[in-house]
């Protein structure tokens, strides 16, 4: 045992070893519900412990033995059959002193992921149950991210999870044969799991770094597992060129900064240089080209422009339509008139927004009424565009997008 902690320390642990002791307790337990309560009991236990004790030498390994022996306590109330304790592996300890079995714990997560991104799932009930189980976002965070309620969101996780204890779906990375079919859905995860820490869904922080790094050592894994595999390398090209820009999306006082008000040279030039040398591998097999490998040679570009003004638009405008055909889309249609609008001049990209919104589909999406804002501004036309503006800031949940917001409010006043 260590020095006494407080509590903080402990929540740290919390945050680096959660998902690694839920995903290991899954296999061990054989059910997500129990697992889940497990692995809460854990580090409740860790709570009232620790602050005395000190953190274990392998706080995981306590972590998951205690989340096991919790969930073997819980099943016994509920059941008697010695039948069922024996399945649980009862027996089993993962060793408290040693490295032994860590790397056992670690494939647990890939593991997982590729039970939750079972094609017995909807697309959707796939990655809003990775979210929530392997990467412990909040329900209510996932129901935004899908732009629904939490309570219908929280019922799709209760039916997931039934689904794959119902159907009997295993808990094993799937042979080569199978991979193709479940890469889609795993892709979607790695990608969400990265949006969420690029640019949070709630809370009071501008980036979660932690998810970015998360979303990127899937990515690497599934690379290592499929390395001919083009879209996993656009994937991982696409959030390491993201990533290198994570510093750069806020000043010091916490306040978020446009790409053109970034400061380009803090750009990380290492994560640049290898998403560039990734989107190469993902754009080599012209009839495997796919959306991430679009989406990576466009964040590519923008790595590469020594300034905004300098960027090259026309390129970016052209790999908008090739990702459009690829992957229709409101918000794709959307970020293309955004990029046409450096092309060709905002009247022309307004009318496709207009067009846009006219449908409805991204009705509750701030960014339209934003973007339709900005192209206004850029027309002289200010009264409309204050007007976009208040329809954005009520749809906006962050403080820091709000604060954004209003700032591009006021500079639009003339």
């Amino acid at each position: 045992m260590g020095t006494p902690i407080g509590h903080t320390a402990i929540e740290a642990v919390y945050r680096r070893e959660a998902g690694r002791v839920l995903a290991t307790l899954i296999r061990l337990v054989g059910d997500f519900e129990l697992a889940e309560e497990g692995a809460q009991d854990a580090f409740e236990a860790a709570l009232a412990h620790w602050p005395t004790t000190g953190v274990p030498s392998n706080p995981r390994a306590w972590l998951v033995n205690t989340g096991r022996h919790k969930a073997i306590d819980r099943l016994r109330r509920r059941i008697t059959l010695r039948g069922k304790l024996k399945a649980l592996g009862a027996e089993t300890v993962v060793t408290h002193d040693s490295d032994a079995g860590l790397e056992d714990i670690e494939d647990d997560r890939l593991r997982l992921i590729f039970t939750c991104c079972h094609p017995a799932l909807a697309l959707e009930a796939r990655v809003a149950l990775t979210l929530r189980v392997v990467c412990g976002l909040p329900t209510a965070a996932i129901a935004r991210i899908f732009l629904v309620a939490e309570e219908t969101m929280a019922q799709r996780l209760v039916r997931a999870k039934a689904k794959i204890r119902e159907a009997g779906i295993p808990y094993v990375v799937p042979g080569r044969e199978l991979l193709a079919e479940r890469l889609a859905g795993v892709l979607a995860v790695a990608y969400l799991v990265f949006t969420e820490g690029y640019a949070p869904s709630a809370g009071d922080v501008t980036t979660r770094p932690e998810l970015c790094a998360e979303a990127i050592r899937l990515a690497r894994l599934l690379d290592q597992l499929l390395p001919g595999e083009t879209e996993i390398a656009g994937l991982l090209a696409l959030m390491l060129l993201h990533a290198a820009r994570l510093d750069g999306r806020s000043d010091g006082a916490g306040e978020l900064l446009l790409l053109e008000e970034q400061d380009r040279s803090g750009w990380d030039q290492a994560a640049i240089a290898e998403g560039k040398a990734l989107v190469e591998r993902a754009l080599s097999q012209p009839r495997h080209i796919g959306p991430y490998g679009v989406q990576g040679a466009i964040a590519a570009l923008h790595a590469d422009a020594p300034s905004f003004a300098e960027t090259d638009w026309p390129q970016i405008a052209g790999l908008y339509q090739v990702l459009l055909r690829l992957q229709p889309s409101p918000v794709v249609e959307l970020n293309a008139a955004a990029a046409l609008s450096m092309v060709e001049g905002p009247a022309r990209a307004l009318q496709l927004v207009d067009a846009l919104a006219a449908t409805g589909a991204l009705d509750a999406y701030w960014p339209l009424h934003a973007a339709r804002a900005d192209l206004l501004h850029r027309l002289g036309r200010a009264a409309e565009a204050q007007a976009a503006y208040a329809r954005a800031l009520p749809l906006v949940r962050l403080d820091a997008e709000r604060r954004l917001l209003e700032r591009r409010m006021s500079q639009a006043t003339t």
